[in-house]
């Protein structure tokens, strides 16, 4: 995997997380919307649920607590800097909507197959909840 082979922007096609013990999630819904976009140096990543309510109690900042709560809870956004090693990409978080993110790092088995991008990781190794994330990106 090269910078050049994922450099643009990527609409997301599918988000699915596969358990150990034979769960199968999708964490914003099996329809989402979401962009992943890199640049020379950066990369941004904002994905959604299909179907997020808009607020009906206010306003971005006046709204209940729990419309807020449930928007925090049908969005994802991060951005930083990413580096490629191999077949691995790792986003380097400096901003995300999860403060516990920034600083962190996101580490990605990254591949294009069919001109899609796939990134999968292991989460949760040794845990009741291991499963493996899988993204699958296409062209913008």
């Amino acid at each position: 995997m090269t910078r050049g082979e994922i450099a643009g922007s990527w609409k997301i096609v599918s988000w699915e997380q596969r358990y150990d013990d034979g769960r199968l999630t999708f964490p914003m819904g099996e329809h989402l919307y979401g962009r992943i976009e890199y640049t020379n140096h950066h990369v941004f990543v904002m994905i959604s649920c299909a179907d997020r309510p808009k607020f009906s109690t206010g306003g971005q900042w006046n709204a209940s607590n729990e419309e807020k709560a449930q928007a925090y809870n049908s969005c994802l956004c991060y951005s930083g800097t990413y580096e490629v090693a191999g077949d691995t990409v790792i986003h380097h978080i400096d901003i995300s909507l999860f403060p516990n993110w920034v600083g962190a790092q996101q580490r990605r088995h990254a591949a294009i197959v069919d001109g899609r991008l796939l990134l999968a990781a292991r989460l949760e190794e040794g845990s009741a909840e291991a499963r493996t994330a899988r993204l699958v990106w296409e062209r913008a």
